[in-house]
């Protein structure tokens, strides 16, 4: 079974997908079609634990997210991940740095890539990797989220 519930956030209204047993999936608003296909809207123990974690995190409460989490993707995708959540809240590391860090010093245009397809957004958090000149690089939630994301941890 999947589950589905939704959130009112700081940058608009979130849903966060769950299989059995871990968050599957976080989605920012009008992403997540694909995430409802077969899904059950329902607020589960699990979900209601990821939306009271998410509220902490928007309050500068929380700096670490404490959830079972499930990404699908392939084995690479995997290693960026964990590699990301390795970075300390309020800090930014280069696609550089985390293919460096996954000892594929090269693979900085596949370390983009496997970025844009973290299904757990804020909670793996991609927003916390920029480009090599400083400057913020993509993110599925728009350029504006990420600037947000980057700022509220600064701010904390």
């Amino acid at each position: 079974m999947r589950y589905i519930y939704y959130y009112d956030t700081d940058i608009g209204r979130i849903s966060i997908a769950q299989n059995e047993s871990a968050i599957t999936g976080l989605y920012f608003p009008g992403y997540e079609d694909k995430a409802l296909a077969g899904a059950i809207v329902m607020e589960t123990e699990l979900l209601r634990q990821a939306g009271r974690q998410l509220k902490e995190y928007f309050s500068g409460t929380r700096k670490a997210f404490d959830l079972p989490l499930e990404p699908a993707g392939t084995p690479f995708q995997q290693r960026v991940w964990k590699a990301l959540k390795d970075i300390p809240y309020g800090e930014v590391r280069t696609y550089k740095d985390i293919a460096t860090a996954i000892g594929d010093p090269k693979a900085c245009r596949a370390v983009g890539m496997a970025n844009n397809k973290n299904p757990i957004a804020i909670i793996i958090p991609c927003h916390r990797v920029i480009g090599s000149n400083g400057k913020l690089i993509g993110y599925g939630g728009g350029l504006h989220i990420k600037q947000y994301l980057l700022e509220l941890e600064k701010g904390n």
